[in-house]
């Protein structure tokens, strides 16, 4: 089982503080090609080139109109900071289901509780970040679900949200910088986002 060393006192390393205080590195699971765990790593580590396989999440959250949640990703980020993407994105704990992970992440960045939360299947990319030089090897779970709630975006991990059409999307997307793995996910998560928001909504 591939294990890359984790070592909280590393610089560069991401970490989270435990219930006394300590450093814990963020770990990430690593999977094989066809999605089965394999080990895990550190989360900075995985992300270095060439980048190691792992274990994702992307979500897509409409309001009732049909319109997407955008989020721009705060300029503290260590990875793609201040560029638009997905409503919420992240990386499951080792053991953590994704849909789980999915959900406690839009409730930490986006203080929300989705009224509907659905699997959209899964998507493995290999996207280079030409900004940070970090790679993004995922293989990544998809999810498509409704608010109704007031977003609160936690701004730490938030810059800006915004709710947009497809429209209103395309013409931000072509003046703004997004994520390297945006549109992969949205076209693989299409199917279901058209099954989600009607057709009339133009996704």
């Amino acid at each position: 089982m591939p294990i890359t060393p984790a070592n909280g006192q590393t610089a560069g390393i991401s970490a989270v503080s435990s219930p006394d205080g300590a450093a814990e590195p963020i770990m990430l699971e690593l999977v094989d090609e066809d999605g089965r765990t394999i080990g895990t790593a550190e989360k900075l580590a995985a992300h270095q080139p060439p980048g190691q396989l792992h274990r994702a999440f992307s979500v897509f959250l409409f309001d009732e109109k049909g319109r997407l949640l955008l989020q721009r990703r705060a300029l503290s980020k260590y990875h793609s900071p201040g560029v638009w993407s997905n409503t919420c994105c992240g990386h499951p704990y080792p053991g953590e289901t994704p849909f789980a992970a999915a959900a406690r992440r839009v409730a930490e960045e986006l203080g929300l509780a989705p009224a509907l939360l659905a699997e959209a299947g899964t998507v493995r990319y290999n996207h280079p970040d030409p900004a940070s030089g970090l790679v993004e090897q995922e293989y990544n779970h998809l999810f498509v679900g409704l608010v109704r709630a007031e977003p609160a975006p936690d701004p730490e991990e938030i810059g800006e949200i915004a709710f947009v059409t497809p429209d209103e999307l395309a013409e931000r997307h072509a003046a703004v910088p997004f994520s390297a793995w945006f549109m992969t996910v949205l076209d693989a998560a299409r199917p279901a986002v058209r099954e989600l928001t009607g057709n009339s909504a133009g996704w």
